[in-house]
């Protein structure tokens, strides 16, 4: 009888490795095709399923780290540091309020809004060390775009139809708790909400997921695939989301996205994106009269807008509020708007529920999946890895500077795929600095007797 080793099974290798590409890959198609107001039935918290969906990824997370043999990375690295110290934040902060003692309803608000983050920061540990490839990252974000361009489809039809197809997107053991109408006005339009909690949440997704649409129909077209019209078809949806959204938020996040696009891309692809640009506008202005009208109205009377004074004038009291609990907040999601008020400016409201401790460590969140984006395209000489990365700092800058104007942890959908991302940005830097040690990780060789 003999023992033959086999050889190691590499991460670039064409044998399927052990990795959560597929829950995380369900996790955001659920998480894109399930309207944001279903809840689970029979519980006392008002938990999405996703939540739920996210905390299972978390513990078989924590249950495949305790093991060597299921192919999870192990080991330092930046994204995971960081989400581990959010995690510690959130912690801290909890303890802190419930140790002082609050009313029931924000006693109620902080506990739903932990297992929600916790749920989220979850998913994103799961990508940083169970994406062990480069093409299950690929895969999760080429979910990303089809979930996106599914809410974006759903909200267009909201948009102009007038058909709410989220009132047939339901299962049994769930109920809607929302309150607001699932689609709003502004000026003669009507803004979509889609599949996600709020027209502004909506706006900022497809924002946040054009980028990626842009990428795969870019990288097909220049592969030459037979379907590339797909993504092309999947970007026309995304940037349709984004203008019949008309939210600020949305138009200034996609603005900087296309800014850092900008930057990385050849002159030859600057022109022909300016000329699409232009293009693009002119159809939409000619198919929705008034539409871009309307949008560039958003921005020349600013001054003048009551949405944006009414912003203005809830930062002096929650200035108030802050300087009672300056370290670690008041406590997370007890800022509950019905009681308090609206306060449309995530950094601020971090900081209100969070503390400066808080804010430091959304702040690191955000940085550190840019950092890791950037620093993989430092690292490789790959053009097309080198545009992924850039991609990914361009969906990245879009919530970083959205969450001036929009409160974006208060939304479950926008919240999680951004934690996932910068995850998967975590997973990129680990594969290109480790591509030995990853597959040793990953559950490496066989032996085979005969």
């Amino acid at each position: 009888m003999t023992t033959t080793v086999l050889p190691p099974v590499t991460a670039d290798s064409g044998r399927p490795l052990k990795d959560a590409t597929v829950l995380l890959c369900t996790y955001v198609l659920v998480l894109c095709a399930l309207p944001a107001k279903l809840v689970l039935q029979g519980i006392p918290l008002d938990l999405a399923p996703t939540m739920l969906f996210g905390l299972g990824i978390g513990v078989l997370w924590f249950c495949a780290q305790q093991v060597d043999t299921l192919g999870v990375a192990k080991g330092r690295n930046v994204v995971r540091t960081v989400l581990f110290c959010y995690a510690i934040t959130q912690l801290l902060t909890y303890g802190a309020a419930t140790y002082s003692g609050l009313p029931a309803d924000e006693l109620k608000a902080t506990d739903r809004t932990l297992i929600t983050l916790f749920s989220v920061i979850a998913a994103g540990l799961a990508a940083v060390d169970g994406l062990r490839t480069r093409k299950g990252v690929e895969l999760v974000l080429k979910c990303m775009v089809l979930g996106a361009t599914f809410m974006s489809f759903v909200g267009i039809l909201q948009s102009r139809l007038g058909v709410d197809l989220t009132d047939f997107l339901t299962l049994p053991g769930l109920r809607s708790v929302s309150t607001e109408e699932t689609i709003l006005e502004r000026s003669i339009f009507r803004r979509p909400s889609g599949t996600a909690g709020h027209p502004i949440e909506y706006g900022v997704m497809c924002a946040f997921t054009a980028p990626l649409a842009l990428y795969f129909a870019f990288r097909a077209n220049r592969r030459r695939e037979p379907r590339q019209w797909l993504w092309w078809c999947c970007f026309a949806v995304i940037s349709g989301g984004i203008m019949f959204s008309l939210s600020r938020s949305a138009i200034l996040g996609a603005a900087v996205a296309g800014l850092v696009l900008f930057y990385s891309w050849s002159w030859r692809v600057r022109v022909r994106m300016a000329i699409a640009a232009g293009v693009f506008l002119v159809i939409m202005r000619i198919l929705v009269p008034g539409l871009v009208g309307t949008l560039i109205a958003l921005f020349s009377n600013f001054s003048q807008d009551n949405s944006i004074k009414g912003r203005l004038v809830d930062y002096a009291p929650t200035s108030l509020r802050i300087e009672r609990y300056p370290w670690l907040g008041h406590g997370v999601g007890t800022n509950l708007p019905l009681k308090y008020g609206w306060l449309d400016n995530q950094y601020m409201m971090t900081l209100l529920d969070n503390g400066i401790v808080g804010l430091f460590a959304l702040v690191a969140v955000f940085l550190s999946g840019i950092y890791a984006a950037l620093r993989v395209r430092s690292l490789t000489g790959d053009p097309e890895l080198r545009d992924l990365a850039m991609t990914l700092v361009a969906c990245l800058s879009v919530p970083t500077v959205a969450a001036i104007t929009f409160d974006m942890l208060a939304y479950a959908l926008i919240t999680g795929l951004v934690f996932l991302t910068v995850g998967a940005c975590g997973a990129l830097l680990r594969h290109q600095r480790e591509p030995v040690g990853s597959a040793r990780a990953a559950g490496s060789s066989a032996r085979i007797e005969t």
